[in-house]
């Protein structure tokens, strides 16, 4: 009897023991961390585009007007929208966009699509609004090769542009400010909505395919994300380029002063190859890539920028997945119609035109206000 008591005793103490035992193994063993969620991963760094709300439609309608019309150039032949076409990318597909006489500018226009999403304009950062931007070409000696006061003139002396400039400002006269105010306001229009990613970000799980999806996961983990962020996927910093693994030492050219970048601005030498980092929103529309016009190849650009700016060699089918992923940052596209604008006849004669007329044993004009 005493021995088969003993017996069940120890039966129990050593159930026990075995469900101690269990319970502090599970105890100690930790689940591990859920896999965080890719969208959750990417609208922590990328944020749907939307667009600017509370502009004056009056303001909007001037700066429309301004952005197209060439005569804002010294010759008659130049307009915000020669380098900057909204209708192919906000951009005009060349490697050096021609000003006023067919001088070529010295780096690559970039889109203005979307800009009013950059915390600075220009590659070098020098204008910190659309505003300081507007104003740049148009006095640029290479771009519109006009001054202010030829401009002021000239929009004086038309009667659409000072009933317009009334609408959109009042009493305000018009001058530079309200003029940059004008065509700003209508770039801020320029918003690219309803892009695949953007409807995918938003919970639509069919808005990209297999091979765009894997290429949105490479970008993420590859590294893109650090530099590219916000709505614009850019345009929210400054980076070296050349990060990494030296840049500028690798080409087969001789550098210039416009490679220098920020440096040119600040005359800083922590800023020599700083450059502000472009925005992807439709960077699929907007070859060629890079400052100076690199290549218009948007799958070489995703190799050179993993190499240089992360370390990274890529493979090929990686490249292709990123450069897929890149194709559905593509939103609505603005349209204009020029002939609905009702922009004035070009009021000054260009410098080829003038030289043949000349030739011709007749006299070249300009308007007054138009000379330089």
């Amino acid at each position: 009897m005493r021995t088969r008591t003993l017996y069940r005793v120890s039966a129990i103490l050593l159930a026990t023991a075995t469900i101690s035992v269990t319970a502090c193994k599970k105890k100690e063993a930790p689940a591990p961390p859920a896999e965080v969620n890719l969208r959750d991963r990417v609208s922590a760094q990328i944020q749907v585009i939307k667009p600017v709300e509370g502009l004056n439609p009056d303001r909007v309608a001037l700066g429309e007007r301004l952005y197209h019309d060439p005569n804002l150039s010294l010759d008659g032949t130049i307009s915000c929208a020669s380098c900057h076409d909204i209708t192919k990318g906000g951009d005009d597909g060349m490697q050096f966009s021609p000003g006023v006489g067919g001088l070529l500018g010295g780096v690559n226009s970039p889109t203005t699509l979307n800009s009013h999403l950059n915390f600075v304009q220009f590659w070098d950062g020098r204008a910190d609004s659309l505003e300081a931007q507007a104003a740049g070409p148009i006095e640029n000696p290479v771009e519109m090769a006009n001054t202010f006061p030829n401009v002021i003139a000239y929009l004086e002396s038309e009667d659409s542009y000072v009933e317009g400039f009334k609408k959109a400002f009042g009493d305000a006269e018009i001058n530079q400010n309200t003029i940059t105010t004008a065509i700003a306001d209508y770039e801020r229009t320029l918003t690219t909505l309803n892009s695949p990613f953007d409807r995918w970000l938003e919970g639509d799980d069919d808005a990209l395919n297999p091979q765009e999806l894997a290429g949105l996961q490479a970008f993420m983990d590859v590294g893109c994300s650090s530099c590219h962020q916000g709505p614009g996927v850019g345009g929210t910093m400054y980076q070296r380029m050349g990060n990494v693994k030296d840049y500028f030492g690798s080409l087969e050219r001789s550098l210039d002063e416009t490679d220098y970048g920020r440096y040119n601005v600040t005359q800083k030498e922590e800023d020599k190859f700083r450059f502000k980092v472009p925005m992807l929103r439709n960077v699929a529309e907007t070859a060629p890539y890079m400052h100076d016009g690199y290549t218009d190849d948007l799958g070489e650009i995703v190799r050179i920028m993993a190499l240089h700016q992360l370390g990274q060699n890529l493979e090929q089918q990686q490249i292709d997945d990123i450069v897929a992923f890149l194709g559905t940052l593509t939103g609505d596209m603005p349209t204009v119609d020029i002939a609905a604008l009702n922009l004035p006849k070009p009021r000054a004669v260009a410098p080829a035109d003038a030289k043949d007329d000349e030739k011709d044993g007749e006299e070249a004009t300009q308007e007054p206000e138009a000379a330089e």
